[in-house]
């Protein structure tokens, strides 16, 4: 007899079937190297689950208009926001992206950043492990256009899309995969996942972009500059040794 993989995590751990649901949705189970996707998919009672940790959210900076945080992967910007009460999320991140986040603590800083963001004023770098060699810098100057099903968006290249451009800039390459430096103009949703995947060069383990399978999406907000102020994340451990 088999039985639903949320329930059987949920003895596994010790824990809810709320949490082991929460636990699969996230990502963060694995039965040997492959993630378990469906928490109501039927497994053997004999599997062992491997449940990958949450680091914790870091601050970076804090004055009386913003707070800057470190978010990890596999957490949702909005359980970061409800962290911090008063707060309100500036900018948002994928669940599995990591890095530099920023929060408000009032209106009138709002209303100015948001003109910054509008006017292209914000510089945003990221860096990320893709598949495939990147041989050289280059800039994808595409439109995207978002669509949304249910709770999910996925964007795309399009002529009827908003303008978006990403300048992609190769760092290290290692076997069949590069390390680049992404700096990202407009900041549409999911710029830098649609704009690789129509560069043939996916984010590793971005599997909905078209991506190889991997512990997380390979993709970090390393830098901001927002006003005259510079925020920095450190890369995750994982991206210094994921080409070795």
């Amino acid at each position: 007899m088999k039985e639903k993989a949320y329930k059987l995590l949920s003895l596994q751990e010790g824990i809810s079937n709320s949490e082991a649901k929460s636990y699969i949705d996230r990502g963060l189970v694995y039965v040997g190297n492959s993630k378990v996707m469906i928490a109501r998919g039927e497994i053997s009672p004999k599997t062992v689950f491997i449940v990958q940790k949450v680091e914790k959210v870091r601050p970076i900076f804090e004055n009386d208009d913003l707070i800057v945080v470190d978010k990890p992967a596999f957490i949702n910007s909005d359980e970061i926001e409800r962290q911090f009460k008063g707060a309100k999320l500036l900018h948002r991140l994928d669940r599995e992206t990591s890095g530099v986040l920023m929060l408000v603590k009032n209106e009138e800083f709002r209303l100015k950043a948001i003109e910054a963001f509008k006017k292209d004023e914000v510089y945003k770098e990221y860096v990320a492990w893709v598949d495939g060699i990147v041989s050289e810098s280059f800039i994808i100057d595409q439109p995207l256009i978002t669509e949304k099903t249910g709770n999910k968006a996925y964007t795309k290249v399009s002529k009827k899309g908003k303008p978006a451009i990403t300048e992609v800039t190769p760092l290290i390459v290692s076997g069949k995969k590069t390390k680049i430096q992404l700096v990202i103009h407009h900041g549409r949703t999911h710029q830098i996942r649609a704009h690789l995947k129509y560069a043939q060069f996916p984010v590793v383990g971005d599997e909905s972009y078209g991506g190889r399978q991997s512990k997380r999406v390979m993709l970090h907000a390393r830098k901001v500059i927002l006003m005259g102020r510079t925020f920095e994340a450190q890369e995750p451990k994982v991206f210094d040794h994921f080409g070795n």
